[in-house]
């Protein structure tokens, strides 16, 4: 079995309350939950306005698969996101 995190920081321009910060948060875990049938959480950062880090993590048979998983939920971050992706990262362990 294989473990994939995928770790997303994002800026977030232009907001000033934790309440736009959770409106973009939710739809963007949503968005991941939904199409990747991934764990998506808020892992750094909480109480900053202008700083978002989720934490994405998949499961599965082989490095292959989720490797792939993690790739096409990035791609789909770049393309949906409308704040600055400004870092991103991924690890793999095997079990």
């Amino acid at each position: 079995m294989m473990i994939g995190v995928l770790r997303l920081e994002f800026a977030l321009h232009d907001n000033d309350s934790l309440k736009g910060k959770r409106s973009f948060t939710n739809s963007m875990k949503q968005k991941l939950r939904n199409k990747f049938n991934v764990s998506v959480s808020e892992i750094e950062s909480q109480d900053s306005h202008t700083r978002l880090v989720l934490g994405v993590v998949t499961c599965g048979p082989d490095t292959q698969a989720v490797q792939g998983r993690l790739t096409k939920a990035l791609n789909m971050v770049e393309a949906a996101s409308t704040e600055d992706l400004v870092d991103c990262s991924t690890e793999y362990f095997s079990d």
